[in-house]
């Protein structure tokens, strides 16, 4: 029997990149895997290429749409043992909004998440399920922008996402407190898989832009001189621990151990200064509560 026979997996942005190496490798280890992403397309054929008898299906959801997430869970009525927040968006060159009219980053990267989280929350607690929400080393010199968190009167592409990324590990932290307070029997950690080489080099930058932007060339460089960045196979084992190693721990974050957690092996990393104000993470919370319009209730 594999590791994870019997377990139920969601993994959100699992078309391609990370969530598809993750998917991936939790479909190898036994697990049926939902994947979840905008465009589904060949995500579930691709794993079936490489785990024959991999028990994987592909639905649509999209994390700039607060409607598009209602629909998701509501679609979902089983334990859920797994849950990786993984899907994102990256620096934008201009200001772009969700469906919602949330600035793009901080709605699809957190409020998104957060919505499909409580939503989903019957079938964690049925699961008794793992948490974790995939953060970025950006979020060690963030700052959450209280005075205006949808970066409306200056927008700035980088700082809205170190932002946004903030926001992902304070609601991983502050989730797995609020679950050993009442009881919820859910476990919540966070990972970061270092400088990955993925598709978020080229998709959020070029947004807004009339010419390509230069991040894609500039980060397959570095990775074929070795330098600074790692393929995805070496990115998504940091989130794989998180996720599903016994010695992983709720109220954590783990990355790579590597220079600058750049690169390198998975390993526990101290929490980042900005996430472990407690007082800020339930002012997130609640401020997320109200954007998303959702509540985290115990039964539907």
């Amino acid at each position: 029997m594999s590791e994870h026979t019997g377990r139920f997996a969601v993994v959100t942005g699992a078309s391609g990149g990370l969530g598809l190496a993750l998917a991936t490798r939790l479909a190898a280890a036994g697990a049926e895997v939902l994947l979840a992403a905008r465009r589904p397309g060949s995500a579930a054929e691709r794993i079936r290429a490489e785990v024959p008898d991999a028990r994987v299906e592909e639905r649509i959801l999209d994390l700039a749409s607060l409607e598009s997430v209602a629909a998701f869970a509501g679609a979902l009525d089983r334990p859920i043992h797994l849950l990786v927040n993984n899907a994102g968006v990256m620096a934008p060159a201009t200001r772009h909004t969700t469906a919602d009219g949330l600035e793009l980053q901080f709605g699809t990267n957190h409020i998104g998440h957060f919505a499909l989280t409580a939503r989903l929350l019957p079938q964690l607690r049925a699961g008794r399920a793992r948490v974790t929400t995939v953060t970025s080393s950006a979020a060690r010199h963030a700052k959450m922008n209280w005075a205006d968190p949808q970066w409306m009167q200056r927008y700035s592409p980088v700082r809205a996402y170190n932002q946004s990324k903030l926001a992902n590990l304070l609601f991983a932290l502050e989730l797995d407190r609020r679950s050993r307070a009442g009881g919820w029997g859910i476990v919540s950690n966070a990972a970061h898989p270092g400088t990955t080489l993925t598709g978020l080099y080229a998709a959020g930058p070029n947004l807004g832009r009339a010419k390509p932007a230069p991040h894609e060339a500039i980060m397959t460089r570095l990775a074929r001189w070795g330098l600074l960045v790692q393929g995805v196979e070496r990115g998504v084992l940091p989130i794989l621990h998180a996720a599903t190693s016994p010695a992983a721990l709720g109220a954590r974050l783990y990355g790579p151990d590597g220079f600058g957690q750049f690169t390198g092996d998975p390993t526990e990393l101290p929490v980042y200064r900005p996430a472990r104000d407690e007082a800020a993470a339930a002012r997130l919370w609640d401020l997320s509560l109200r954007l998303a319009g959702v509540e985290f209730a115990l039964a539907r």
